[in-house]
């Protein structure tokens, strides 16, 4: 008997080092696709502003939360990242990246709730569906709160399949870190309590509701006490984390100005209260009177709803089917339904609801809250497949052993074809789904590549915007002052990163003036003024570029670059 325990043993053993190892490889691989090409798109509106205001962080020092463009952590992290690796597109996207390929890692935290097979299905999902792998190639803050997200809920697990105190600390931080991330964390605190209330449900009244309901809900309470009491002290000092965790971050950050600021605590401890006050309640309140009642959620629902239905199902449609296959097929299970696929279906359903009630625009990434928790019941379908595949192949049921196979090729098929297209091959064009709106439709990079080399040489203005829709009335705060910079984005990131020297010309006097002031390599105008400029830009090679995918008669644009010899022979 002790040796048939033995081999037994070495057997599962044996099987769950092939899982980790086929994990590890799916991640291995989710890696390269992240890299790949990672800077070759040209910076979306949002990654730019936010990519903007972290190099304006790194320059000056100083910081505060802004719940405009989000929770601070990518501009905390990539605060680094461009003191190191230094400001690009690939840089600015690293740390995303680099979260979405650990994505797939989480799945090994259910591996006591989940079979094999539905192990490394949930890994293949989180490393190649088509949705999270776009945004894992995306600098905004959606991938980092659904991964720190779910880690959390993986290291929650663990701690009660393990009972080892090391998982709930480890949640504990990841979901602060959520929090640091995206005020939608509180979308995912609302998800968790509804869908943990329909867990209760299940254990408690899946059979109906019996007539000693209130002592059975007693007693569950009662034999819920000591657990408590022994995990109260790592409660305790795991809030302490959380808290240290999300002062960090949202802390404001003064520098030269001083205090009070988390760069001040060494010099004078005595600023900790103030610091600690306004990262914590004054982030709040700040995130309260820009995001509540704001005015951001005044849209029609249906509008919204539709557009997250056709992102859901043209970028992740395989894994949305198989979503509901599995919830359906645990959910009558002769052992019943397992409370982990059940509570991440709840999760997922109810984000695919809510989300456009909450969002303030129409957005792809939006989806992606609601497809990483969706995964999981993905799994199990695909873990139905294998078993169904498996029994018709060994009963030699071809019909069936047919079926399975289509089935997994087309699974197969939708997110390859899929993925290739929309996240590589097409991945700024309008028609593509996974696109939302305020991406340029056209590579900058060529123009930006020769505006740098221009500007390389140039020792007075580099760029010259024209036109009273990219030139301001009156002189703002965000660099180039000169212009409106909402209506320039994305080049404000690019003139930041490369130090390029921009002037402004809102009329045609005034641009005749900068031209023979300071006659600069680079001009941009809306495309609508290009054909007046051109005459007077002899020896400038044109760009017509599109920096929108939607309204471009009004974000149509051209680079108008000095060819080298032109320059050169302006040059004393």
């Amino acid at each position: 008997m002790a040796s048939t325990d033995g081999t037994a043993s070495r057997q599962r053993a044996g099987r769950g080092r092939r899982v980790v190892f086929a994990v590890v490889t799916i991640a291995l691989l989710g890696l390269l696709a992240r890299l790949a090409f990672l800077g070759d798109r040209t910076a979306h509106w949002d990654e730019a502003r936010v990519a903007y205001w972290t190099l304006h962080y790194l320059d000056t020092g100083l910081f505060e939360y802004q719940p405009i463009i989000h929770g601070p952590f990518l501009q905390q992290v990539n605060r680094a990242v461009f003191a190191v690796l230094g400001p690009n597109d690939f840089t600015m996207r690293l740390v995303v990246a680099l979260l979405g390929a650990g994505l797939p890692l989480v799945a090994l935290c259910f591996r006591e709730r989940l079979s094999g097979v539905e192990i490394v299905a949930l890994a293949g999902f989180l490393a190649f569906d088509p949705l999270v792998l776009y945004y894992s190639r995306f600098m905004r803050s959606d991938l980092p709160l659904a991964a720190f997200a779910l880690l959390a809920l993986g290291c929650f697990v663990r701690a009660l399949d393990t009972r080892k105190p090391r998982s709930l600390h480890a949640g504990v931080l990841a979901f602060a870190l959520a929090v640091t991330t995206k005020e939608y964390v509180l979308v995912y605190v609302v998800t968790w309590l509804g869908a943990l209330v329909l867990l209760a449900d299940h254990r408690l009244f899946g059979r109906g509701l019996p007539t000693d309901w209130r002592g059975r809900f007693r007693g569950h309470i009662r034999s819920a006490r000591p657990a408590l009491r022994r995990w109260l002290p790592h409660l305790l000092a795991s809030f302490v984390a959380f808290l240290v965790v999300v002062i960090y971050f949202y802390a404001p950050r003064t520098g030269p100005n001083g205090g009070p600021g988390f760069d001040d605590l060494f010099a004078d401890p005595t600023v900790l209260p103030a610091v600690v006050g306004e990262a914590t309640i004054g982030s709040w309140q700040t995130f309260v009177s820009l995001w509540v009642g704001g005015g951001h959620q005044d849209h029609a629902y249906l509008p919204f709803l539709g557009s997250a239905a056709e992102t859901l199902f043209v970028g992740s449609g395989a894994l949305a089917v198989l979503s509901v296959v599995g919830f359906l097929v645990d959910r009558y299970a002769d052992d019943g339904p397992r409370d982990l696929v059940a509570f991440c279906f709840y999760w997922g359903f109810v984000s695919v609801l809510g989300y456009p009630i909450i969002a303030d625009i129409a957005a792809p990434w939006t989806v992606l809250h609601a497809v990483v928790p969706l995964a999981v019941p993905a799994a199990v379908g695909v873990g139905a497949l294998y078993r169904r595949g498996y029994t018709a192949l060994a009963s030699e049921n071809r019909p069936a052993v047919a079926a399975v196979a289509i089935a997994v090729l087309l699974v197969v098929g939708q997110i390859g074809f899929v993925a290739t297209t929309d996240v590589y091959l097409d991945d700024q064009s309008d028609a593509n789904p996974l696109v939302q709106y305020a991406q340029p439709a056209s590579d900058l990079h060529p123009a930006l590549h020769e505006m740098e080399s221009v500007s390389a040489a140039n020792s007075g203005t580099d760029v010259l915007l024209y036109g009273d829709f990219l030139v301001a009335n009156t002189t703002g705060t965000r660099e180039p002052g000169c212009s409106e910079w909402f209506n320039v984005l994305p080049l404000p990131w690019y003139f930041e990163a490369e130090d390029v020297r921009v002037a402004c010309a809102r009329n045609g006097s005034a641009f005749e003036s900068a031209m023979n002031r300071s006659h600069p390599p680079v001009v941009v105008s809306l495309s609508s003024d290009a054909d007046s400029l051109e005459p007077r830009l002899a020896g400038y090679e044109a760009y017509p570029e599109v920096i929108r995918t939607q309204d471009t008669s009004r974000t149509n644009i051209t680079v108008f670059v000095e060819e080298p010899a032109a320059n050169a022979s302006d040059t004393p």
